[in-house]
């Protein structure tokens, strides 16, 4: 199994290099089909564009290879590199974002149950002290300390929409489709 902590020290500042903020490193699948994601966002629009995703994908993969190559396994066999920006519904894992996006509606899993909860969805109140607050939509306002949450994701809502920054279409018009793409839209 990898250890996500030292893959979070090794990208880190690859993406601090570019000016990136590393959002989330998170290894998914088994076997042959395993994805190591990887979520960063230009702090200046909080998303990344293709081309961000590239640099920062060229980056990571050059550095994982050198300390590979130095004798040190970071990830046993076979895993597929997936860089993304975090999208308008994106998951809440620093302080900083339980910060920003307080008045938004989101889906919470937590480790172990307060009260009776395990999965709370409703208003993120904002966090104090390491303790985030909830106005769930069924238990009313619950208070998790923050280590407590194990993932945590804002629901895509049309209150979102119109808060989130305009997404960076560039490189869009660029995309062409494959005559395959064309007889589906037909």
């Amino acid at each position: 199994m990898a250890d996500i902590a030292r893959l979070t020290q090794v990208i880190e500042p690859e993406a601090e290099a570019l000016g990136f903020e590393l959002v989330r490193v998170k290894l998914t699948g088994s076997g042959e089909e395993r994805t190591l994601q990887v979520m960063a966002e230009d702090p200046a629009t909080g998303q990344l564009v293709v081309e961000q995703c590239m640099a920062l994908s060229r980056r990571i993969s050059d550095r994982i290879d050198a300390i590979e190559e130095a004798g040190e396994e970071l990830i046993a066999g076979a895993y597929n590199l997936e860089v993304s920006s975090p999208g308008i519904d994106r998951p809440l894992t620093r302080e900083k974002d339980y910060v920003a996006w307080a008045g938004h509606e989101a889906n919470f899993s937590l480790n172990e149950a307060v009260g009776d909860h395990r999965k709370l969805r409703g208003r993120l109140l904002g966090i104090e002290g390491g303790v985030v607050a909830v106005e769930d939509r069924k238990a009313g306002r619950i208070e998790v300390p923050l280590a407590n949450i194990h993932s945590a994701k804002l629901v895509l809502t049309n209150e979102l929409i119109a808060a989130t920054k305009p997404i960076d279409m560039s490189g869009a018009e660029e995309i062409e489709e494959t005559p395959e793409e064309e007889k589906a839209d037909d």
